[in-house]
């Protein structure tokens, strides 16, 4: 694409939103990068800054919603010497059984993504709410949904498939996986050693590995919905079956009841009874504290190795996002144990976060790739707006 433009990023996770600008064409350039953090919580903050790091606004959320946040982000940049956007880049969580490639956003696909929000009820509703945002922001801007989905695509047919009847399976029950647009950044970043077997664990509120064997896909944790594999920040991950049956038989639990629990209440939260963030639990002295730390790389190295036996070992092992990338004691306690799979951490760089962090003997290495979710949905949106525009 040799047409200049000027692209909006917007990523909307389960408590913040982080929108970028860039300048797309012959290179690729920040503009601008912000994030609202404690989205919905009497704790919300927002801070943008421009592409050299000065602060534009750091301040608290007034209004507390993610349209609030996406239009104080507008509000500042339309008032700074920001070019207006040419066109808006979603990263969407789900595109459900019939989406398989990221696409400009139109009426019918909108209306597809509203029939599947039971698929993603946490998420689905706020992305819809902020394309709609930015068309009373900006009246017929092009705007692209890009799909975590749609990596996971390409898994073989037997890593899609739940052991349901298949009647459940042929009206879209099965696994389709997340944080696809992260793990394709992480992809583009490994050079020759994509082409290899690799495992990419992809550590923040949210969590999953996957495994991908010559740049595809083979398999990966979260399942049907962003609820399933590892445990989370507020979310269980995998949970006996019998066990939301029993809530619902004797303890009183109804459907809307069991995805409180699951999804705001469970996971590094539930566990420590104090809070899902990473960093303070590691701070802390607390005893449930330190044990859902402990669960929580326990969880993590079980599926590593899972993930390991998808693809007959392991040649590559990537850590990203905010625990991946930030977490060196977090690293260090999941690999501990993986000897077997030719993993041996060299500490001191790992302790530094740097971006190679196996020791020299370590059959496989072990890197961290800082997370570019909105820069890969910027280079997909520019691509499809290009196709658009045509030449």
């Amino acid at each position: 694409m040799s047409r200049s433009l000027t692209v909006f990023a917007v990523n909307a996770g389960s408590s913040s939103l982080k929108i970028a600008l860039y300048a797309m064409g012959g290179e690729e350039r920040l503009l601008a990068r912000g994030e609202a953090r404690g989205i919905n919580s009497g704790d919300s903050s927002i801070k943008l800054q421009d592409a050299d790091g000065e602060a534009l606004i750091s301040e608290e959320l007034l209004g507390r919603t993610y349209t609030d946040a996406f239009r104080r982000f507008s509000d500042i940049l339309g008032r700074s010497d920001f070019p207006p956007p040419d066109a808006v880049g979603h990263r969407l969580v789900h595109g459900g059984a019939a989406i398989d490639t990221h696409r400009l956003v139109t009426p019918a696909l909108l209306g597809r993504l509203r029939e599947i929000i039971p698929l993603a009820p946490l998420h689905l509703p706020t992305e819809l709410a902020l394309i709609d945002a930015c068309e009373s922001i900006w009246p017929g801007i092009l705007q692209a949904a890009c799909f975590d989905t749609a990596f996971h695509r390409s898994m073989p047919a037997v890593a899609q498939r739940l052991p349901l009847p298949r009647r459940l399976h042929d009206e879209g029950v099965q696994r389709y996986g997340f944080h696809g647009i992260s793990y394709e950044y992480v992809l583009s970043e490994l050079g020759d050693a994509a082409r290899g077997r690799v495992i990419i664990a992809h550590l923040g509120a949210g969590a999953s590995l996957a495994a991908v064997r010559g740049g595809i896909p083979v398999d990966t944790t979260m399942s049907m919905t962003p609820a399933g594999g590892l445990m989370m920040a507020t979310r269980s991950g995998d949970v006996d079956p019998g066990v939301l049956i029993y809530l619902m038989n004797h303890r009183g639990y109804d459907s809307a009841s069991l995805q409180h629990l699951v999804d705001r209440e469970s996971g590094l939260l539930g566990v420590s009874g104090v809070g899902g963030d990473m960093h303070s639990l590691l701070d802390s002295e607390d005893s449930p504290a330190r044990e859902a730390v402990d669960l929580f790389c326990y969880i993590a190295r079980k599926h590593v190795g899972a993930m390991a036996a998808a693809l007959g070992g392991v040649d590559t092992l990537v850590f990203t996002a905010g625990i991946g990338e930030h977490s060196p004691i977090i690293r260090s306690r999941i690999c501990d144990g993986l000897e077997h799979l030719g993993v041996e951490l060299d500490e001191p760089r790992n302790e530094h976060s740097e971006l190679l962090i196996s020791s020299p003997n370590s059959v496989c290495e072990v890197r961290v790739i800082p997370a570019q979710e909105e820069l890969t949905t910027a280079r997909h949106t520019a691509r499809l707006i290009g196709d658009q525009l045509g030449p």
